[in-house]
Formats: structure tokens, C-alpha cells, sequence
């Protein structure tokens, strides 16, 4: 029987991000990938506007179809949420369609750069720190990682600074943990990785200049499947984060707008040859 991943994010039916950008990433890595959307956006948040319609009021009987089926999966993803009341929608959801076995991704969307995104607020953040108690696997980029642990948001970190923050995600549930978009020098990006149970390891890639949306979820998409599929931890993150760097590096050839997202399509190829 083939693996299977829910994933539990927003759609947009404009520009390269969330459920359009995992869907095909972990389908190409061996995963049938289960969408329960969030939320739908004529396009993503980044660009100039946007018409969204949130699915809290549709997610109950969504839901209950699959509960009938009595579907079970390997892994469940929570990503984007439209409000606060999807927290207790998918705090529901873990529970129901938990198997022996199945392991939580969660990715708390919910801001970059020392900001909120447009449709996030403050109590909407406050109850995201209830899915880090499930966290088997947590993906916060550094911004997203301040707002939950309360930390005021800089440009330049210490390792003991993060060692803080990743103390205070540890208190929350998270296991193994990673923190993204940390600035490494003038010229590198970093991932602070903290397997569950031991110290920090600091990865790092060339910095691509370029702020390009959908990065977040590509390497969520790659982290979700990779846990499927019984890759370490440790290296799964290097793995997603390269492959982030080939997308950055292949887009950066094109004219593309920053707003439709990387062309991961043309990199997809090389994550079966082991990026």
C-alpha cells in the first residue's frame, strides 16, 4: 500500500506555494500527498492583493468524509491555518487519523522578516504554540520561531541565543527541530538543526539573493516526504536545504517575478538523484 501524507495547508491558485508546491514535490518523492485546505487564495499573500475565503466552516465536513473512510496516514503536515479556531480543528485531526507510527510535521506559518503576514494575527499566533506539543517535527523559519517563544526578532544571532529559543520550542513539545533563514556572515544562509535529544548542528548554504515566496513550503514538502520515507533527520534538512538553493539558483536564470515562487519544476529531478 503507498505511503501517505496529509497536508494540511492553504491553496492559492496563483503563484508557487503551500499545497501547489508540496503536493507535486512529495509525489515525485513516492508519497501520495491528502490536502485538506486551509484556506483559498486567488494568489499568495505576497502579491499587491488577493481574494481569500477561509475554510474553517467547511473543514468539519471535509473531515468527517475521510473519518468515514477511516483513512490513516504516515505522516500528517499542518501548515498555513485561516484562523484560531483551525487549531482545535487539527488538534482533532491528529488525533483521528493518527496510526502507530505516523508523525507530525508542523511548519507554524505565520511570518518573515521580523513580520506577521497579512491575514495572521496575534492570538492566531498565540494558538499555534498548542500544535508545538505534537511536533515530532518542527520547521519555524527564525521570524516564526521569535513569535512562539516570545524572543525579540534580530538580524544577527548567537549560537547560545538560539540554543535559548530551541530551549524554549523543547519546553513547547518539539522534538526534532529546525530553525531557518538564519543569517550566517555577509555571504551564507543557516539552518540551526537540533535533533530530538541532542546539540545543536549548524548548516549552511551560499547565500542567493533573492527573497522569493513558496521556499518555506518546498522545504517543508521535502522534510514531510524524507519522514515518510525513513530519512535521518539531520540529513534530511541538508537535503531540503540544497535543494531549496538548486530552485533559488535555477529561478535566478530567468526573468521570473519574485512573486511566482521558484521554478522547482526544472530542479525536481535531482532530489531522486540524491540532490
Amino acid at each position: 500500500m503507498s505511503k501517505k501524507i496529509a497536508i494540511i495547508n492553504d491553496f492559492s491558485g496563483f503563484g508557487r506555494c503551500s499545497i501547489s508546491v508540496i503536493l507535486p514535490i512529495v509525489s515525485h518523492l513516492g508519497v501520495q500527498g491528502c490536502a485538506l485546505p486551509t484556506a483559498i487564495f486567488s494568489n499568495h499573500t505576497g502579491f499587491a492583493s488577493f481574494w481569500h475565503e477561509d475554510e474553517t466552516r467547511n473543514m468539519p465536513a471535509y473531515i468527517a468524509e475521510w473519518k468515514k473512510l477511516d483513512l490513516r496516514f504516515d505522516a500528517i503536515m499542518s501548515g498555513f491555518l485561516g484562523s484560531a479556531r483551525q487549531i482545535g480543528i487539527v488538534e482533532d485531526f491528529f488525533r483521528s487519523f493518527h496510526k502507530r507510527g505516523t508523525r507530525y510535521v508542523v511548519d507554524p506559518v505565520m511570518g518573515d522578516n521580523g513580520h506577521f503576514y497579512p491575514t495572521i494575527n496575534p492570538r492566531l499566533a498565540k494558538e499555534l504554540k498548542r500544535l508545538v506539543a505534537y511536533a515530532d517535527i518542527l520547521t519555524p523559519n527564525i521570524t516564526e520561531a521569535c513569535l512562539l517563544t516570545g524572543t525579540p526578532y534580530q538580524q544577527v544571532w548567537k549560537r547560545s541565543e538560539l540554543d535559548e529559543i530551541a530551549a524554549k520550542l523543547r519546553d513547547l513539545g518539539a522534538k526534532d527541530l529546525v530553525i531557518t533563514g538564519i543569517r550566517v556572515g555577509e555571504n551564507w544562509i543557516g539552518n540551526a538543526v537540533y535533533p530530538h535529544g541532542e546539540r545543536l548542528t549548524m548548516q549552511r548554504q551560499h547565500l542567493i539573493n533573492q527573497m522569493r515566496s513558496g521556499t518555506g513550503d518546498v522545504f517543508a514538502a521535502v522534510i514531510g516526504a524524507d519522514v515518510v520515507n525513513g530519512v535521518p533527520f539531520a540529513r534530511s534538512v541538508k537535503r531540503a536545504s540544497r535543494f531549496v538553493a538548486q530552485c533559488l539558483e535555477e529561478t535566478s536564470k530567468s526573468n521570473e517575478p519574485t512573486t511566482n515562487g521558484v521554478d522547482f519544476e526544472l530542479v525536481l529531478p535531482r532530489l531522486t538523484k540524491g540532490v
